[in-house]
């Protein structure tokens, strides 16, 4: 079974530990993934798709499952998301936060007012920015492109946190659905 085609939750458990790698031409760099978020499209207020709402922004979570869907927050941070759940039931994956594995120095150069190298991947925006994750990478597919997700180590069950995903007080009852996962104990996770 296609991995992106897992049930979004499963998903996001089942990408912890996975390497996320970003090759362009200024160098490969890469982390694994340490923590996630779900969004369960239509029935889950704090996606964006919350209604099945389908405006430019959000088309592409309507796509297959596997697709990146990236997009600006705060008008200045892009988060890079992977879309799950079957074609035009748009749910997707926030990755929120890498263990830096590959291209470190890139990393730092792209994030050059950082104190230390936590910093450098311990959030949605940071680690786009560390990755070099941009909006016309919107629209691409997982392993199709540049951008791709490989085996990294194994993460049991009970190595994985759950609790209320971040920065959605808009979201009503959503807010407290505890659709963000993690690794125990990482430094690299957001705080």
């Amino acid at each position: 079974m296609d991995l992106f085609c897992l049930p979004t939750l499963d998903l996001a458990k089942k990408l912890l530990g996975m390497e996320l790698i970003h090759e362009s031409k200024d160098g490969l760099v890469s982390g694994y993934i340490v923590e996630t978020e779900a969004y369960l499209g239509p029935e889950d207020r704090a996606a964006h798709s919350y209604g099945n709402r389908r405006t430019p922004r959000t088309e592409v979570m309507f796509h297959e499952a596997g697709t990146i869907y990236t997009y600006f927050i705060y008008g200045m941070h892009v988060c890079f998301n992977i879309v799950s759940g079957p074609f035009n039931k748009p749910e997707a994956v926030l990755i929120r936060a890498l263990q830096p594995v590959k291209g470190m120095e890139k990393m730092r150069e792209r994030r050059s007012k950082i104190k230390n190298d936590f910093q450098l991947t311990n959030g949605p925006g940071k680690l786009s920015k560390s990755m070099n994750f941009t909006l016309s990478d919107n629209g691409k597919k997982i392993n199709e492109s540049n951008i791709r997700i490989e085996e990294g180590f194994n993460v049991e069950e009970r190595q994985i946190a759950a609790g209320p995903r971040i920065g959605i007080q808009y979201a009503e009852e959503a807010v407290h659905y505890p659709y963000r996962f993690w690794i125990k104990n990482n430094p690299y996770v957001s705080r």
